[in-house]
């Protein structure tokens, strides 16, 4: 496995299709869909729950300090607002089952 590319859209779409015996175009539709729901709730809602994979959250970074790393010199990182993705517990334990 190690070294293997990730699935490409198109391989997923194919998939998809061939598992769920519906065309191709409307696998792609509904990907797309998907994730213009995901982005607009999560931009307005803060937080967007695809069951069984993870939650997209939109979470605010304070102000801080921090370091350049080539001259050591402080900086002020500024305040951000960030996306983060955080995986179900059900996912995890399927792709690494957890330790007995």
């Amino acid at each position: 496995m190690a070294g293997e590319k990730p699935i490409t859209k198109a391989q997923l779409v194919t998939l998809l299709a061939e598992k769920l015996e519906i065309s191709k175009k409307d696998v792609d539709a509904f990907l797309d869909a998907l994730a213009d729901i995901a982005y607009k709730e999560t931009k307005k809602k803060g937080a967007f729950t695809l069951p069984g994979f993870g939650k997209l959250v939109k979470q605010h970074r304070k102000a801080r300090k921090g370091r350049n790393p080539a001259t050591g010199e402080a900086i002020k990182i500024a305040a951000k607002t960030v996306v983060k993705f955080r995986l179900a517990k059900v996912c995890k334990d399927s792709i690494i089952p957890p330790k007995k």
